[in-house]
């Protein structure tokens, strides 16, 4: 037992003796280095941090890419990581960069060369960097084709206007002589001028001042303002010294460099560089979210253009719904429906109208067909949801029209086996199924014998039922004769804008007693009363409204992009994402943003093809 004990004592003494060796390791490093290396770990979180990644665009000469340490020093201060993007011409690389940001700053420099903006060289223009400008230019579009949150300062300002449009003074003292120097000899520090800000705009609300002083740095200035922009600070000699383009653009410019004052301690000037964080969290937090939900837009128009050689889903320009534009406006899925005007309804004609609807849905499959490698037909919310998990994007089929299936029942089943997942009961016209909501010969006629049929046809196969476009009386009677849920694919809410398309809120509580859904749609008519005047904050305003009356599982967003969809603020599927951010500004929680961006659509859509 003795030696039992003894064996254990001296097993407990040489497991505290290895301890104790490895407590008295010595470090193969410099002291310096150990110590250096124990802060970078001593300062790490469990976790990987969430700070908002803020693009600097930079300088350029023949040997260097610079900037200075005031531009970094603000974005540090205020809790953002600044990420320096070099400066190059390869537009790939380029994007690549932007994809990541959350945020980017354009910094001072040289004067812009005038041929960007039309015009010929002053003799007193100042230096110009054409190499730099072709990058800014570029990674300007490339920015805010993404819709990310912008700060101009100095040639920055400069550089939103002439990319938006605007033109500018080549020599500031030649062409708008005044009193006030603007380019100071005292340091950046010292404020020379001040600047008169606009009452009620995004800088007055940023900064909490009606007056402000600033120094100033600059040969060129802002001569006729960009569409899109507004000048919300005025030097006293009338040089525009702040531009924003809020509400429907994230970008705001500063002549003046507050990033100087900034990085020395100023508490006014910071506001900016928190401005410009804040909203990047905010955008940081729209793209996590957009990466774990499933979106879709339930209508767009797209097709209508496919069999004129005018657009394709693989090219971005021409039209408002690519592939492009839904990566850029972090979109999944898009419904492109085959669209029929309503013609004359004889035998002839309704044949014709079905004919024209078989070459639509397959020029849909022709087109995705073309780009396979990043986008593909879904038929089911699963197919989405694989399309997405390969880095595709997701193409659903409907029709807009019920016109397309002419006087011939069985077209409807014939639609469906080609992969139509919902079929719009009628357009701006009666039709044989059921009267319009517009130019309606009879407001109270609703569904006819034959439409009734059709209703009965859809829910035996399995096909969504839509009713934009429908009347008043028809709505009732799809909610009488429909056994499935009925959707609104593209529909707004009357009650804010009183337009024939638009539901009462009787019919959004009885579309959510049905189980079904109301998509609502970017279009200025349907949104605002003043359509020119619509914007994204229309479209979440109308989603507010929907939301209250109908319940949180009853809305989402059907765009008509293609077909007349389109408001300031959210023209394309790359401004999407303006949505998101406006919902999340006003409260909203991730599950709640995932029901409107498909959730609820999807439900309907599993109930109705797979009873």
């Amino acid at each position: 037992m003795k030696k039992k004990y003894l064996l254990l004592a001296l097993l407990a003494l040489g497991c505290m003796g290895n301890v104790q060796a490895q407590r008295k390791r010595v470090s193969p490093y410099a002291p310096k280095l150990e110590q250096l290396y124990k802060h970078a770990d001593d300062a790490q979180s469990p976790v990987v941090g969430e700070k908002p990644l803020i693009g600097i665009s930079l300088g350029w000469n023949e040997t260097k890419n610079t900037v200075n340490n005031t531009y970094v020093n603000s974005v540090l201060m205020h809790g953002g990581v600044p990420y320096l993007i070099p400066v190059t011409d390869d537009v790939e690389v380029l994007r690549q960069i932007v994809a990541q940001l959350d945020g980017i700053i354009f910094t001072g420099g040289e004067d812009f060369a005038p041929a960007y903006f039309g015009e010929e060289e002053h003799e007193k223009l100042g230096e110009v960097n054409v190499t730099r400008d072709t990058y800014d230019l570029t990674l300007f579009k490339l920015a805010t084709d993404r819709n990310i949150p912008t700060l101009g300062i100095c040639r920055g300002l400069q550089l939103i206007n002439v990319a938006m449009g605007g033109t500018l003074y080549q020599d500031l003292p030649a062409e708008k002589p005044s009193d006030i120097n603007h380019r100071q000899e005292e340091a950046g520090t010292v404020a020379t001028h001040g600047v008169s800000v606009v009452e009620g705009s995004m800088m007055h609300q940023i900064l909490g001042e009606k007056e402000i002083q600033v120094n100033t740095f600059h040969h060129q200035a802002i001569e006729k303002l960009a569409p899109g922009l507004k000048v919300v600070g005025w030097a006293n000699d009338s040089v525009p010294e702040m531009i924003e383009a809020y509400p429907s653009r994230q970008i705001i410019g500063t002549q003046f460099h507050p990033e100087i004052f900034t990085a020395n301690g100023d508490a006014l000037m910071g506001k900016l560089f928190k401005f410009l964080i804040d909203k990047a969290e905010t955008f940081q937090k729209a793209k996590d979210i957009h990466a774990r939900i499933l979106s879709v837009d339930t209508h767009t128009d797209t097709p209508l253009w496919f069999t004129r050689g005018a657009f394709s889903v693989g090219w971005r320009k021409s039209n408002q719904v690519s592939i492009q534009k839904m990566e850029e406006g972090k979109l999944d899925a898009q419904f492109l429906a085959a669209f029929l005007a309503q013609k004359e309804r004889d035998e002839v004609s309704s044949q014709k109208a079905v004919e024209h609807c078989t070459t639509l849905i397959e020029s849909i499959y022709k087109d995705v067909e073309k780009y396979k490698d990043y986008c593909g037909i879904a038929l089911t919310e699963e197919d989405a949801r694989r399309l997405k998990a390969e880095g595709k994007k997701a193409f659903f089929i409907g029709i807009e029209n019920g016109y397309g299936i002419g006087k011939d029942i069985k077209n409807v089943k014939k639609y469906k086996d080609m992969g139509v997942q919902y079929m719009t009961l009628c357009h701006s016209y009666d039709n044989d199924i059921c009267s319009s909501s517009t130019h309606t010969e009879d407001a109270t006629k609703g569904l006819t014998a034959f439409g009734r049929k059709v209703v009965k046809e859809m829910n035996k196969l399995g096909m969504m039922i839509d009713i934009s476009h429908a009347s008043e009386s028809t709505f009732w009677d799809v909610i009488k004769y429909s056994k499935d849920p009925i959707f609104a694919s593209h529909s707004s809410v009357k009650a804010l804008c009183n337009s024939d398309r638009n539901l009462t809120d009787d019919q959004l509580r009885a579309l959510a007693k049905n189980g079904g859904v109301i998509q609502i749609c970017i279009y200025g008519g349907y949104l605002n009363n003043d359509a020119k005047a619509a914007s994204v904050d229309d479209v979440v305003r109308h989603i507010d409204h929907a939301v209250k009356v109908a319940g949180i599982d009853h809305v989402g967003i059907g765009s008509d992009f293609d077909g007349g969809g389109g408001v300031l603020g959210c023209k394309g599927d790359n401004d999407m994402i303006n949505i998101t951010v406006k919902l999340i500004e006003k409260g909203y929680s991730e599950e709640d943003i995932r029901k409107i961006w498909g959730g609820n659509f999807f439900r309907v859509m599993n109930e109705v093809i797979n009873k």
